[in-house]
C-alpha cells in the first residue's frame, strides 16, 4: 500500500511542485528534481521515476547510469505500470506507458 501512495505522490504533487519552485519546463534537471524530493517529503526510493518522469532523454540515459547503473529503464516502467494498474490508477503517470 505504501508504495502505491509514494509512487501516486510523485504522479499527482512533483510536477506542480517542480513548476512552482523553477517555473514551467518540458525538462528539469536533476538537482532541481533532488532538491524538490529531499525537501517535501517525497520517498526518494522512486527517484529514477522523478528521473524518467521529468529528465531530457540524453540526460536521463546518463544519470541512470551513473547513480541506479543496475536499474534497467524498461524493466522498473513496467514495474511501476504494474503497480498503478493493480489499483486502476487514472492520472499522469500513465505517460510512462
Amino acid at each position: 500500500m505504501l508504495k502505491y501512495w509514494s509512487i501516486k505522490k510523485y504522479g499527482s504533487k512533483l510536477l506542480p511542485l517542480l513548476e512552482k519552485r523553477y517555473g514551467i519546463k518540458k525538462y528539469y534537471t536533476t538537482n532541481e528534481i533532488r532538491t524538490v524530493i529531499y525537501r517535501k517529503s517525497f520517498n526518494p526510493k522512486y527517484l529514477p521515476l522523478a528521473y524518467i518522469l521529468f529528465l531530457e532523454s540524453s540526460e536521463l540515459s546518463k544519470i541512470m547510469a551513473k547513480e541506479f547503473p543496475s536499474l534497467v529503464i524498461a524493466d522498473y516502467k513496467k514495474e511501476i505500470l504494474t503497480i498503478l494498474n493493480k489499483r486502476s490508477y487514472q492520472g499522469y503517470l500513465q505517460v510512462l506507458a
